[in-house]
């Protein structure tokens, strides 16, 4: 990693008021800056290639305190399977039946109307998850 990268990556941590150590900055080196939507598996496979010796158990506590501190989302867009999703700016999921990728729509591209008129609710938060497959250009 670059000295200006990770006094970048540093910087954000503490900004989120997280102590920057080594195994949390080399986190936050994949995981704040990932298109996709890893598993804590997915992390610690990728974290594993730069940074050896860090756990599973401190990939899963970093990830967990990452989503307390808002740089990242948790998700569960599949039954059983959490996902991290470093974009927390409102938008909306497409999930890929046939592949499982996951790929961001933007927020204004799903019009959902009333949530905020939801008898006996007070609504929070909310995203649209639009599951099914990419469809092909037909061929003339």
């Amino acid at each position: 990693m670059q000295p200006d990268r990770q006094q970048i990556l540093i910087e954000r941590l503490e900004r989120a008021g997280v102590r920057p150590s080594a195994q949390r900055v080399a986190i936050a080196d994949y995981v704040l800056d990932t298109e996709d939507h890893p598993t804590a598996d997915r992390v610690w496979q990728v974290v594993r290639e730069s940074f050896p010796m860090v756990s599973r158990a401190t990939i899963y506590n970093t990830l967990q305190l990452f989503a307390e501190c808002g740089l990242l989302k948790s998700l569960v867009l599949a039954e059983g399977s959490v996902v991290y999703d470093p974009k927390v700016e409102p938008h909306h999921h497409f999930v890929d039946d046939a592949t499982g990728a996951i790929q961001d729509i933007p927020w204004q591209a799903i019009r959902v109307g009333k949530v905020e008129d939801l008898p006996g609710i007070e609504v929070r938060d909310y995203m649209v998850v639009v599951r099914g497959t990419r469809s092909t250009a037909k061929r003339r």
